[in-house]
């Protein structure tokens, strides 16, 4: 009997574990399976997907292992400082009328001299954000603080576009940047500011942390998910050599490393990362500093978390296709290279994600026809590679960060790996855009000011995006994944239900949060229409 004709036949749910290890070792039918073409259809494109997401999982394994391997290469002590350089300090805010004042009460803070440090407030907003801004620039002003308010009538480039008007008028000789979100210490300038007493010195990042990480599930499993960038991948790429990127805010770059790499360009939604790789191609060294944090508030609701990742997996795609051929064909060592291709082009497990969810049924169906010894000896270390690297790497960036405490990140890594899959489908869709040069705007990430647990509420506050079709896609496939969980059970293939109920999961939470976030809040709250910002693709405003 074939497959198909299997397929339809009511299997007894009666199994046990016991009768599970005799099919997986009985050899009476070794040999009678023949594959035929819609087998091979199938399996080909399954086995190449499972092998290149395993190349990614490996790859985190061997960032992980780069990381530890280069514990001794961190920097040392700046030199003291003779004379404090000239900083410009750049906000670049859009429609940020929640945080805006926060931000620059914030900056002014800063303990570095008053004569050696000037504000910029670079405004692209379109409501009220730009009186509440103007009165809180002009306030600080009065009080003798070197600010000034710049306010575009168009968004022509979005933020790399107001960054670079601002520094027409900017006088500083560093460029500190940082979003309408964060809180930077006062001690900002004084601890970053005198490493670049080496000349070649182009940038210094800090490491994000998180204001609100402890606000809901979602907050801290964002908050794991950016951790493993920030304390494993940005550590364990500055240690080893590569190139890694500015993150678009809490940092500090030479103004003459921008100028030189060709300025800020707007051609991608990343254009932090395209001009990092520029400028490291023109020979500027970059420096990691993560034990300097730099406070910032997480997302709070689905959607904004959904468009926040789909515009950095775009854009990142989008720099892979512009920067990818000149690294290739610079004179950067070959490791510098090949961390450069997986760094860039890591997105493209979404679309491969997506991909593999579709043809995961058809192929266990045949799989199962193939013997299970197979899929033991192929299938699993495939998986493994792809799958348990990722606790890997994110438990060893919470082991860093919270050696005492940090066992009791282990019961969220499931639901990190499920929202992983479950936020795979759009950002597979903006992968797709990037590849076939779909051009997007800039979408930025709803602010609502939410600084501690269950504090306040955002669920009436304007910029909340609107869902569109897309969750109810989500909401498919894990229905889909949970017809995949019953027939494993009716086949007594126990191993896969472990996997395939993180695809259940990842795609019911996303979607039915989305849903929940946007229409039955909506409903409860009254939330006006007009306060539920559409798309500005046409897609979903995610």
């Amino acid at each position: 009997m074939n497959w198909q004709v299997h397929l339809l036949a009511v299997i007894s749910p009666g199994a046990t574990f016991a009768n599970y290890w005799h099919r997986l070792t009985d050899r009476t039918f070794v040999g009678q399976y023949q594959a035929n073409t819609f087998d091979l259809a199938v399996m080909l494109p399954y086995f190449i997907v499972l092998v290149v997401l395993a190349a990614y999982g490996i790859h985190r394994y061997a960032l992980v292992y780069n990381f530890y391997k280069y514990r001794d290469h961190a920097p040392g002590p700046p030199p003291p400082v003779t004379e404090w350089p000239k900083v410009t300090i750049q906000l670049p805010i859009f429609n940020e009328r929640y945080v805006i004042e926060r931000l620059v009460d914030c900056v002014a803070q800063f303990d570095y001299p008053r004569d050696r440090f000037e504000i910029q407030v670079l405004d692209d907003s379109t409501d009220e954000t730009q009186e509440a801004a103007r009165n809180c620039v002009e306030r600080h002003k009065q009080l003798g603080l070197p600010i000034s308010y710049l306010h575009r009538d168009n968004r022509e480039g979005f933020k790399a576009g107001a960054l670079q008007a601002g520094m027409q008028s900017a006088t500083g000789d560093l460029i500190a940047i940082f979003d309408a979100d964060f809180l930077p210490p006062a001690d900002f300038l004084r601890r970053t500011v005198p490493y670049f007493a080496e000349p070649k010195l182009g940038m210094v990042q800090t490491r994000w942390s998180y204001i609100n990480r402890h606000f809901s599930a979602l907050t801290e499993i964002e908050a794991i998910l950016l951790d493993g960038h920030f304390v494993i991948e940005h550590t364990s790429r500055y240690r080893r050599g590569n190139f890694f990127n500015f993150n678009g805010t809490a940092g500090v770059w030479r103004r003459a490393a921008i100028e030189d790499a060709g300025g800020w360009e707007h051609d991608t939604l990343t254009e932090d990362t395209d001009l990092s790789y520029r400028a490291q191609l023109r020979g500027w060294q970059f420096l990691y500093l993560p034990e300097i944090e730099c406070p910032s508030e997480l997302p709070v609701e689905m959607n904004g978390f959904k468009s926040q990742q789909a515009r950095w997996a775009k854009g990142l795609m989008q720099t892979a296709i512009k920067i990818l051929p000149r690294v290739l064909r610079s004179n950067e060592p070959a490791y510098v290279k090949s961390e450069a291709v997986f760094h860039l082009t890591a997105n493209i497990s979404y679309p491969l994600m997506v991909f593999l969810s579709i043809i995961l049924l058809p192929a266990m169906i045949v799989r199962f026809y193939q013997g299970w010894l197979q899929v033991l000896i192929i299938d699993l270390p495939l998986f493994v590679a792809s799958t348990c690297s990722i606790s890997s790497f994110y438990l060893a960036a919470q082991r860093v960060l919270y050696p005492k405490t940090w066992k009791r990140s282990i019961p969220y890594l499931p639901f990190v790996m499920a929202v992983g899959i479950g936020i795979s489908i759009r950002n597979a869709l903006s992968v797709l855009e990037a590849i076939f040069g779909v051009k997007t705007e800039f979408v930025r990430t709803p602010k609502y000011k939410i600084e501690g647990q269950r504090e306040g509420t955002w669920l009436r506050k304007k910029y909340r995006k609107s869902a569109g079709w897309m969750p109810f896609a989500e909401v498919f496939l894990g229905i889909y994944f949970a017809a995949a969980v019953a027939y494993a059970i009716q086949n007594e293939n126990y191993a896969t239900i472990p996997f395939l109920l993180l695809f259940v999961w990842g795609y019911l939470y996303t979607g039915f949060m989305s849903l929940a976030q946007v229409y039955f809040e909506k409903l409860r709250f009254g939330v006006e229409a007009s306060e539920v910002r559409a798309a500005s693709t046409g897609a979903p405003g995610f």
